[in-house]
């Protein structure tokens, strides 16, 4: 080989080591913004969550990153309609400013922002319902009349803070923009909002009594099982004994004498029995075994 050919090929090796070194340290790094969250996941476990902005480092090949947004997140709610405390509907739009606080919590609780927006929209309708529920119509309607609403956003926003403090949530703010009357007439809105609440209700019964039913049969397969093997280890047992006192029998009455007295004394027994509620006379045939045995001891054999 000449010289050319060999300086070829060790460009050639070099260039490929150069070219493999890049793409193990490009699937061994990773940056941050300033404005996020890295999850570290490993096998589908998360191994570290970074929130420092910069480059960061992870096992080529095997950890994947995952990120969330670290700064606050507005979202504005769809209107809904709630009573308040003289029946009357409202129509209530509002929006929520929050933030992941808890990186580590919220990925393990609730994982996504969709789902993050998902439990703020109920805990702020739960809010809004309570909440407005004890205020009336009036009070809302005309803000020189005081009927209890000193500042429904903050109490508003001290009950979704406090009912979504277990996902890694900070809610920093509640505001509602707006309060209508709604198109529809009371009655409609009110059984609107039953029809809606009893769906929920009947899905979670749904489930509950799917998984009722797989817990049951679960339950039933297993007592079947146990009970199954129980029994069989009952017969096993009862074979065992009844074959080791087959054995002592044998064992016992191994000789013609031993034979004679085990046939003695089943006889006594037999007789004994036949003697039982002050019955003092037995009649015996005189080809009876029994009648033998007696006829030899008053013969004195």
């Amino acid at each position: 080989m000449s010289k050319n050919k060999k300086s070829k090929k060790v460009i050639i090796i070099a260039a490929a080591a150069v070219i493999l070194l890049i793409i193990l340290a490009s699937s061994a790094c990773y940056t941050v913004g300033e404005d996020q969250y890295a999850y570290v996941v490993r096998f589908s476990k998360v191994e570290d969550v970074k929130s420092s902005a910069g480059l960061h480092f992870k096992v080529p090949f095997v950890d994947s990153v995952r990120y969330l947004p670290k700064n606050i997140q507005l979202y504005d709610l769809a209107p809904s309609d709630v009573l308040t405390s003289d029946s009357k509907a409202m129509s209530v739009d509002s929006y929520i400013l929050w933030r992941i606080s808890d990186p580590m919590t919220f990925y393990k609780t609730i994982g996504t922002i969709p789902e993050a927006q998902n439990r703020l929209d109920a805990a702020t309708y739960n809010a809004l319902k309570n909440i407005i529920g004890t205020v009336s119509q009036d009070s809302i309607i005309t803000p020189s009349v005081d009927d209890g609403r000193s500042d429904l956003n903050v109490m508003v926003c001290e009950r979704v803070k406090s009912a979504t403090l277990d996902y890694g949530i900070e809610v920093t703010d509640v505001k509602i923009k707006r309060f209508d009357l709604p198109s529809e007439n009371e009655e409609a809105v009110y059984q609107r909002m039953i029809s809606d609440r009893n769906q929920i209700a009947e899905k979670y019964h749904a489930e509950g009594s799917s998984e009722a039913t797989k817990i049951m049969n679960d339950v039933d397969k297993n007592v079947n099982i146990i009970v199954s093997d129980a029994e069989a280890e009952a017969e096993q047992i009862v074979a065992d004994g009844e074959k080791e006192y087959i054995q002592m029998l044998a064992d016992a009455f191994n000789t013609k004498d031993k034979q004679d007295f085990y046939i003695f004394m089943r006889s006594l027994e037999t007789l004994k029995a036949s003697l039982s509620d002050g019955e003092k006379t037995v009649i015996l045939g005189p080809d009876s075994e029994l009648a033998g045995l007696l006829n030899g001891l008053e013969n004195g054999d």
